[in-house]
């Protein structure tokens, strides 16, 4: 039965033991199974309970698993038709993406160099091309994430920090570009709720300073400098990324003997909600 189990605290300032819960850890096991039996998009997996019996955990636990998964999107649960994987909007890139692993440091690596593409692109043509209302908004989006930092409000932080993305996106004129920016935070925020769920994200403050910093380099028309500020920005979630992966390893095979399953992330319910108040600082 997968239980919460102990994670070491390597490479953290608080050197106390961590936990994962249980439900963490199934989650993953179910994705992994997913990719094995080269599940595609519409396809139907085994009920509950046989799930339970395949990944080895309590039907609880199982239970709770296929909820994260459903709410950050993986998953489809119809009632009285079973559970599905979810469906794609469609073409061979989709297929492929559906395959996304949230906690493996292969592909949060491939997302984030992907994301820095993007977003220094973005806030290039943002410092270039924004007009006085969007550099207003740019601003004033940094400005709400120091103050949700401040306050320690990990969901009004996730909320300020995604509109901050947005209109950097928005100020680049360029929807396909916004659009992108869009997609890959929705691939990294099922990594947050995997990844960071219960545990202490890097600093908030940290991020909401290179907010202002890059809201400041994109006020005042400097693109070079907006390009390198988005460079180092989204390098310091990479290292949080990692951190939390390389501890994952230390999880014995992602398997436990005993324990009750915690409770889900408050996601598990709203899907475009930020997952936590340990939201990533990205």
């Amino acid at each position: 039965m997968a239980a919460a189990t102990q994670v070491p605290g390597e490479g953290d300032d608080d050197a106390s033991p961590r936990y994962r819960p249980g439900y963490e850890l199934v989650a993953e096991q179910l994705l992994n199974y997913i990719e094995e039996q080269k599940l595609r998009a519409g396809d139907r997996l085994p009920t509950e309970q046989g799930l339970a019996q395949i990944l080895g955990a309590s039907r609880n636990v199982t239970r709770e698993a296929v909820k994260v998964l459903a709410a950050i999107g993986r998953l489809s649960v119809r009632r009285g038709a079973g559970i599905f994987v979810a469906e794609s909007t469609g073409g061979l890139v989709d297929d492929q993406l559906s395959h996304f692993r949230p906690t493996s440091m292969e592909h949060v690596l491939m997302l984030l160099d992907y994301r820095t593409v993007i977003e220094s692109e973005t806030a290039r043509r943002a410092a270039s091309l924004a007009t006085p209302i969007e550099v207003r908004t740019v601003r004033e989006c940094a400005e709400s994430s120091l103050e949700a930092a401040r306050a320690a409000d990990g969901y009004a932080f996730a909320r300020a920090d995604a509109a901050f993305h947005d209109a950097v996106g928005a100020a680049a004129h360029n929807v396909f570009l916004r659009a992108s920016v869009a997609n890959v935070r929705r691939f990294a925020s099922q990594s947050d709720v995997l990844l960071f769920h219960g545990d202490a994200p890097g600093s908030l403050e940290v991020a909401a300073g290179q907010h202002l910093a890059i809201a400041e380099a994109v006020a005042a028309g400097e693109a070079d400098l907006a390009t390198q500020l988005m460079v180092e920005h989204i390098a310091t979630t990479q290292s949080q990324f990692e951190r939390k992966i390389r501890d994952r390893l230390f999880n014995l095979d992602g398997r436990g003997t005993s324990g009750a399953p915690a409770q889900p992330p408050r996601s598990a319910g709203a899907a475009d909600e930020p997952s936590s108040p340990e939201t990533s600082a990205s």
